[in-house]
């Protein structure tokens, strides 16, 4: 049967599909009468979490495939990776738009904020320990998360992480893995030997395009805070820009960031 297009016995609109009667009914202000720039903010941080939940979709897809290689898994895995650090550039290309509110603008509405913060977000500690980024000592510190929240967490806590994912593709190819030294050594011959393990060294080069975008969008969110609160305490009780500042350099794939020291 041929696909009918046009409105003709439509049973599906433009805003039913996207639900956008409930999506633009989620902006709602804390400040009575709003402040202006209050919409923006609560937008900005609203799409991320959009984008966060379409990055894990697409991570645990890849640490999926990687844990499993089948024929075509590397491609599409690479190919997901792809669109990852794709969607991680929109998010650095965001953060200008937020700063085209002042800091007067933001202070207009920042005390009704607390304690609400941006390290309450769990997609954003969701990606960080699915990306091997895993801290324990987070989940002592979920006042603000609900049962299903925190089960999610615990959740990404005990499963394998992309990392995980990509020892199990070295050990798949025939390539030691045993130890920590037998990964560098696996490393190195994957590099020094693209004709072989090509595919292997694409997945890698995704991995770190994913650790080195998230670690420019901390360290420009960080620049992105100082601008608008100065040295202030987070609005949820952390140092703030000290904070912030202290996890710019954070890596989730050390060992793939030292190879290059080792070629």
């Amino acid at each position: 049967m041929s696909t009918q297009f046009g409105e003709q016995g439509g049973r599906l609109s433009y805003g039913g599909y996207l639900h956008l009667d409930v999506l633009l009914d989620q902006q709602v202000p804390e400040s009575s009468p709003p402040a202006h720039d209050e919409l923006l903010f609560i937008t900005i941080h609203q799409v991320y979490e959009l984008w966060f939940k379409q990055l894990l979709h697409e991570l645990t897809t890849v640490r999926d495939l990687l844990l499993d290689p089948v024929d075509t898994a590397l491609w599409t895995a690479r190919h997901r990776l792809t669109r990852v650090t794709q969607i991680e550039e929109v998010l650095i290309a965001q953060l200008p738009v937020l700063e085209t509110m002042t800091p007067q603008d933001f202070l207009d509405f920042r005390t009704l904020l607390a304690p609400a913060s941006g390290f309450q977000s769990v997609q954003f500690r969701e990606l960080e320990f699915l990306s091997g980024l895993k801290d324990p000592a987070v989940m002592t510190r979920l006042r603000w998360a609900n049962p299903r929240e925190e089960a999610r967490l615990q959740r990404r806590l005990d499963e394998p992480s992309l990392w995980d994912g990509f020892v199990q593709t070295l050990a798949a190819r025939g390539l030691a893995t045993g130890t920590p030294d037998d990964v560098r050594a696996s490393l190195l011959a994957v590099a020094r030997g693209r004709d072989a393990y090509g595919e292997i060294w694409d997945v890698a080069e995704g991995l770190i395009s994913h650790d080195e975008l998230s670690a420019q969008w901390r360290a420009l969110h960080a620049t992105v805070v100082e601008r608008q609160i100065g040295y202030k305490p987070g609005t949820g009780g952390s140092t703030g820009v000290g904070y912030l500042r202290d996890r710019r350099d954070l890596r989730f794939f050390p060992l793939l960031w030292a190879l290059r020291t080792e070629l």
